[in-house]
């Protein structure tokens, strides 16, 4: 079974002011933590896609197994981001049977969480694998082959969440307890400062 994985760091950090992907969190980058997860992971292609702050992410933040790809039309939302990171992975993978997308402001994201992804779709046969936290479904969400059409044609900012709401009865998924947690504002960064 061939996963890839694409993480989505395209965005502006609007109302954080400074690109989330590069806030540190005992001692690394957002980016770099779910990055070293996808790295230690089974998934390959790894896709990074990159945006709004390409050229400083680009300089702070260069790992051995990634391939970054930019966005040039990230304001167009997250949709499209998903539409260049899925035809990076097609690219580079052709015959790929699944791609898991994650975000790159999730700190507690770790290579089991990734792995058990694969192993509930393996177990439940479903189309769609998500994580759940806080009453929600969410990233890092797995797509089989099936959705790709779907991923590649994405519109606006809603991202993948529509195919979760669109297909209840072919979605299982898994709890991830701290995936609530992610870097929208300064006050977001500094309660994850004070977790330990």
């Amino acid at each position: 079974m061939k996963t890839g994985i694409i993480i989505l760091a395209a965005g502006n950090s609007s109302r954080l002011g400074k690109p989330k992907q590069l806030l540190h969190y005992q001692g690394e980058s957002l980016l770099e933590i779910v990055s070293k997860a996808a790295i230690q992971s089974s998934c390959n292609p790894i896709i990074i896609v990159l945006g709004a702050y390409a050229k400083e992410i680009s300089a702070a933040h260069r790992l051995n197994g990634p391939t970054y790809v930019v966005n040039y039309n990230w304001e167009k939302g997250m949709s499209s981001s998903i539409a260049v990171g899925m035809s990076a992975a097609l690219a580079h993978t052709k015959d790929l049977d699944q791609v898991i997308i994650s975000v790159s402001d999730q700190p507690f994201i770790s290579s089991e969480i990734i792995e058990n992804l694969i192993k509930r779709q393996q177990e439940s046969r479903k189309g769609i694998v998500s994580c759940s936290y806080a009453q929600t479904s969410g990233t890092p969400v797995l797509f089989r082959k099936k959705y790709f059409p779907q991923l590649l044609s994405l519109h606006g900012n809603q991202g993948a969440k529509q195919l979760l709401k669109q297909y209840p009865e072919d979605s299982s998924s898994l709890v991830f307890e701290l995936g609530y947690i992610d870097i929208d504002t300064e006050s977001d960064y500094n309660n994850l400062k004070l977790q330990r």
